[in-house]
């Protein structure tokens, strides 16, 4: 039996060759791949994501991190998917029209893929109608908007004015962040949460699909 704490250490660490090995040693080994998400990559980005609370990691570690954790899940995903195992929640996750910045998008869909749940990333500058049709396409429980510019931070409530206009802001979630972004802010377009940082995001996430 592999030491499968060698594949949570390896995440922490953002060590992405030895997150792959661990992984393919721990299938070959027989681990069910949902027992690997479950038991080691979520606890390994919950850790990185108290490390970056704590001021003890910094956006450079964290990416490191969800690299390493992306090696792992580039493994686990089609196991996943063969053996019928449901994500956590799904969530669509995308920068605003208008903004090109995604740094800060792609950290927190990493950190989200890595607390289980399956991600639709539709990249940057992401015109309301595109959050529109993933919901609806995708069947997602959660929407997540970035922005990083004062300027289109108006995009946000454009897009959830298209989600209600489409009739199906109620069937989700949605969920704010970024730099220029306030809880004032959020409650003021009328989303459901906001996260000022990529390890809160995840557990804001867990809480609105709880909800």
């Amino acid at each position: 039996m592999p030491d499968l704490d060698k594949l949570k250490q390896a995440i922490i660490a953002g060590d992405w060759k030895s997150a792959a090995a661990a992984t393919h040693a721990a299938i070959d080994a027989g681990v069910e791949p949902l027992t690997l998400v479950n038991g080691y990559l979520v606890p390994a980005m919950d850790e990185v994501g108290r490390l970056f609370e704590c001021e003890e990691y910094f956006v450079p570690e964290m990416l490191l991190s969800a690299r390493a954790m992306k090696a792992s899940m580039e493994i686990l995903r089609p196991l996943l998917k063969a053996s019928g195992a449901e994500p956590v929640g799904r969530v669509v996750i995308g920068t605003v029209k208008g903004d090109l910045h995604d740094i800060g998008k792609n950290l927190v869909a990493s950190m989200l893929e890595g607390g289980g749940f399956e991600v639709i990333d539709l990249g940057a500058d992401v015109a309301p109608e595109r959050f529109v049709d993933a919901v609806t396409t995708r069947n997602a429980g959660l929407v997540a908007l970035s922005a990083l510019l004062t300027v289109t931070m108006t995009s946000m409530k454009g897009t959830i004015d298209a989600l209600q206009a489409a009739g199906v802001r109620d069937k989700v979630k949605v969920m704010v962040g970024g730099a220029p972004v306030t809880q004032q802010y959020a409650d003021a377009i009328g989303a459901d949460g906001y996260s000022d940082s990529a390890g809160g995001a995840v557990a804001l996430a867990r809480r609105l699909v709880a909800a």
